[in-house]
């Protein structure tokens, strides 16, 4: 049996099944022929709870009445696993959230894989029961996928597709353009955690404390959010603040709405570690990425009802108003600092943190 070799914690994956004469990817397991056959059927399938489904070149859903919302992200994070998670479960949260921020609940999932030659089999069966416990526990499960293998070097280790479907009930009508002046802007927690968990261990750096990654699945939360402004559509625009962090969210929505965004910094919540790190490595915490947060632009009349229903579940616990929407300077985000001033916020011309999702 295949017992994991890699020192972060990879939940004790156990091969189901032994693989032939190798605890590498070769190149032949990515040329469909037995090799191919045997990584599907003894370690994907298993891992994302298909075994015994037959193999198709698409999957046949059944899904409710309403319309359909598409998303897929592909991740090339590195390190492969970091505190909190691994590449696997960041690609399952991720293209979640994608379609949560569009007021869908997800049907169903699939994962393309490209593998290096020389990876540890190991390494990808850890990464694979990551992605299916995941899946299952947002109820999305992954129904079809793809394997390529590229010769050693041409590649890092190994990069992941997601793509996903899900369902927008009817009357739902979420979009950047909705969002409005006086609107409220909500944060669903604490900013700047993922990046700065990823940054420490490829850097290596200690920052006193152990930063984890805060990847999570929201369309619980989203549909927490949704359920008590049903009639009323209050919820007006949802953006998860991955790279460019919370200012692109803020800045993507104002310019597609043609309305000014005012942020309350000192209303901002940032953990005193991100703040400290950011500090010593001269970032800005609003540019930071995060993979389990939120921003909703929400009407006034709605938004402490809004608040309330996130604040009660494990995912939006730290919400809070940190802001509003203006008809003044349309299309510009400007922050409130502590000091009284204000200053304009504007995107990154690159990225501040390369390759953390």
């Amino acid at each position: 049996m295949c017992e994991p070799r890699v020192t972060v914690d990879p939940a004790n994956w156990v091969c189901p099944l032994p693989l032939r004469e190798t605890s590498r990817i070769v190149l032949g397991h990515g040329g469909g022929g037995v090799l191919s056959e045997e990584l599907i059927e003894n370690l994907f399938l298993p891992a994302f709870g298909s075994a015994g489904v037959p193999a198709r070149d698409s999957a046949l859903l059944s899904v409710g009445a309403g319309r359909i919302a598409v998303s897929t992200d592909s991740y090339v994070v590195q390190p492969l696993f970091f505190p909190g998670g691994n590449i696997g479960d960041l690609a399952v949260n991720g293209t979640i959230n994608d379609l949560a921020c569009s007021g869908a609940q997800p049907v169903a999932l699939t994962a393309g894989f490209i593998l290096e030659e020389g990876l540890e089999l190991d390494v990808i069966g850890a990464v694979a029961q990551t992605m299916g416990r995941a899946a299952a526990r947002a109820g999305a499960p992954i129904v079809a996928g793809d394997t390529k293998v590229v010769e050693r070097g041409s590649a890092d280790r190994l990069f992941i597709n997601t793509s996903g479907v899900g369902v927008v009930a009817a009357g739902v009508e979420i979009a950047p353009e909705r969002a409005r002046a006086g609107d409220h802007i909500i944060v669903s927690g604490s900013i700047g955690e993922h990046g700065l968990a990823i940054l420490s261990m490829r850097e290596g750096i200690d920052f006193g404390t152990v930063l984890v990654t805060d990847s999570a699945p929201l369309h619980h939360l989203v549909a927490a959010m949704l359920a008590v402004t049903e009639a009323s559509g209050a919820v007006h625009a949802l953006r998860d603040p991955t790279r460019g962090g919370l200012v692109a969210a803020v800045v993507e929505i104002a310019r597609a709405a043609g309305v000014g965004v005012e942020l309350d910094e000192p209303a901002i919540p940032i953990p005193a570690a991100v703040t400290s790190a950011c500090s010593f490595l001269g970032l800005d915490p609003l540019h930071v990425a995060n993979e389990g947060k939120l921003v909703a632009f929400v009407d006034p009349k709605h938004s402490g009802a809004v608040l309330e229903a996130m604040q009660a579940r494990p995912e939006g616990a730290g919400a809070a108003i940190i802001g509003r929407v203006v008809e003044d300077h349309a299309g510009i985000a400007v922050a409130k600092t502590p000091f009284g001033t204000t200053r304009v916020l504007e995107r990154t011309i690159g990225e501040q943190l390369p390759r953390i999702c």
